[in-house]
């Protein structure tokens, strides 16, 4: 049917409005339009189900392959649709710009009022791999009209244009919508984009296809699409207050997307200071100080002049070592300036982290850790603190390597100490102490231990909160020292800690070996083994 259409296009053309070089290009205009819109759905679904759910590996390996099997299905479907082709794809694109317009605001909404956000996440995928899977069938005899080549050059250029949209719609994602327009914004432009180019395209090019029924249908139908994008457009600040006040409750007063991440603070004027960075509670004023003095103190036994943090843009890991009088210089690698910005003007946590930012000693470098620590000079610091997310977000699975810590060895003095914020070895101790086969494999001999705090339905330090449930406020640390077990302990000019001593410490190691797998493999850039 294909062929035939092709050899004698001249009966299509005489109820055509436009030559057919110029049908051809506008179509093959749609087609890149069309494209781009698709792609940015893709990766719309997968970045916030990354940031609500985590494990962004899981979450993109979902959406891809549930997308690419409904466009199958799509193709498949769209058969029936053929013999009234220009309807039937205008009525599509209605559809796909009203799904993936609104795709983020649902997603985002079931998790904040239901909870849940996984059926939704595979729910789009399907409709929206659909809607997709169906738009090459239909445009194919669409373009049939205008050109007089044969099929297998129609395809050729159909599949140029869908290619090369695709490529500009995900590189608008990262580099314009996203920064610029934000993921809820960035998605409801995109459907109204899709809907207005093939609207238009039907409406007016194949205008005369259409009978009075079929082209008031459509009119209604993109009007009402794209009314309903541009009310949730002017509705979404309002949307995103309410989500933040169901999710944080009704004491946020600073909530910001920086270029890494969403940054929210709660509390401080009237009662604790909560930080969230991406949902997640980074710092629990009520308790943050065990974390920070298990974290810190016990890698100041020995020489500290020289303290690196990873991590800890929030300020609280350098309060701790700015304790010590001894201590001559504190450098602090942040990925995000917005965290540090944040420590060291907003009142209450700059409060909260005794002015760190505002004591000579320390220098803040913004980069990423690893970056940073393949150009750092070598044999510098006496301590190395990596106070970092958690292991079991994909992100910071290279943070927690044996290629990571083999840079950690370089910028260690002879004598010098790592200490590791590990996670839950109560909760994850696999992901525990694969962090520690992984220091040993850098050539680390390993003091595994842990501190405890009144549970707090969140965590007060970088671990995740999984599936809803009350994270335990316990923390496993690390210490590391090249080639030698580390005693712990506490220094002799240690200040005096509000939580830590040695009876807790002693405590938290023995408590710790209670949880211990043996002979775990460590975890490598190339294999990852963080996977609870």
């Amino acid at each position: 049917m294909i062929e035939q259409a092709a050899s004698s296009p001249s009966q299509g053309e005489k109820r055509l409005p436009v030559r057919a070089d110029a049908g051809r290009f506008l179509i093959l205009a749609v087609v890149f339009i069309c494209a781009a819109c698709g792609l940015v759905y893709e990766l719309e679904l997968v970045a916030l189900a990354s940031y609500l759910i985590g494990d962004s590996v899981t979450q993109a390996s979902v959406v891809l392959s549930v997308m690419v099997f409904a466009m199958g299905v799509g193709s498949l479907l769209a058969k029936r649709l053929r013999c009234r082709a220009a309807v039937g794809f205008g009525l599509l694109e209605a559809a796909l710009a009203l799904l993936g317009g609104c795709s983020a605001l649902v997603l985002y909404g079931s998790f904040v009022w239901m909870g849940e956000s996984r059926y939704a996440l595979v729910g789009f995928s399907l409709a929206i791999g659909i809607l997709i899977g169906a738009e090459i069938p239909l445009l194919m005899t669409l373009i049939q009209r205008f050109s007089r080549q044969d099929a297998e050059g129609t395809v050729a250029d159909l599949f140029a244009a869908d290619y090369v949209g695709a490529l500009v719609g995900g590189l608008a994602f990262p580099f314009l919508l996203l920064p610029w327009l934000g993921q809820l914004t960035g998605a409801l432009l995109t459907g109204a984009v899709n809907a207005v180019a093939g609207g238009a395209l039907v409406l007016w090019l194949f205008r005369r296809d259409l009978t009075p029924r079929s082209r008031w249908l459509l009119v209604i139908v993109n009007v009402l699409v794209l009314s309903v994008l541009a009310t949730a457009a002017v509705l979404v600040d309002d949307f995103e207050r309410a989500a933040r006040r169901a999710v944080y409750g009704d004491r946020v007063r600073v909530a910001v997307h920086t270029d890494v991440q969403e940054v929210v603070l709660t509390g401080g004027r009237d009662g604790p200071l909560d930080l969230y960075l991406d949902g997640r509670l980074r710092v629990s004023g009520r308790d943050e100080f065990r974390y920070h003095e298990a974290l810190v103190h016990p890698a100041m036994r020995g020489p500290h002049a020289h303290v690196l943090i990873l991590g800890g843009g929030d300020g609280l890991a350098a309060r701790e070592v700015l304790r010590y009088g001894s201590v001559r210089a504190v450098t602090v690698v942040e990925l995000d300036p917005g965290v540090a910005r944040l420590a060291r003007t907003d009142p209450a946590l700059a409060a909260l982290n005794g002015h760190a930012y505002d004591d000579s000693r320390l220098r803040a470098v913004y980069a990423d850790a690893f970056t940073w620590l393949r150009e750092a000079p070598e044999r510098t610091y006496d301590v190395v603190i990596s106070d970092l997310p958690n292991p079991g977000i994909t992100a910071s699975t290279k943070l927690y390597s044996e290629e990571f810590y083999g840079l950690a060895t370089r910028v260690l003095t002879d004598r010098g100490r790592l200490a590791v914020h590990a996670g839950s070895p109560t909760s994850q101790p696999r992901t525990y102490w694969t962090v520690d086969a992984t220091l040993r494999a850098a050539g680390f001999g390993t003091t595994p231990y842990s501190a405890t705090g009144p549970p707090t339905g969140f965590t007060a330090g970088p671990d995740r909160v999984k599936d809803g449930t009350p994270a335990l406020s316990d923390w496993g640390f690390e210490l590391a020292e090249l080639g030698s077990r580390p005693q712990l302990g506490l220094a002799a000019d240690a200040p005096r800690l509000r939580s830590l001593g040695m009876p807790l410490l002693a405590a938290g190691a023995r408590g710790v070996e209670r949880t211990r797998i043996p002979d775990l493999p460590p975890s490598t850039l190339v294999h990852p083994r963080y996977t609870e």
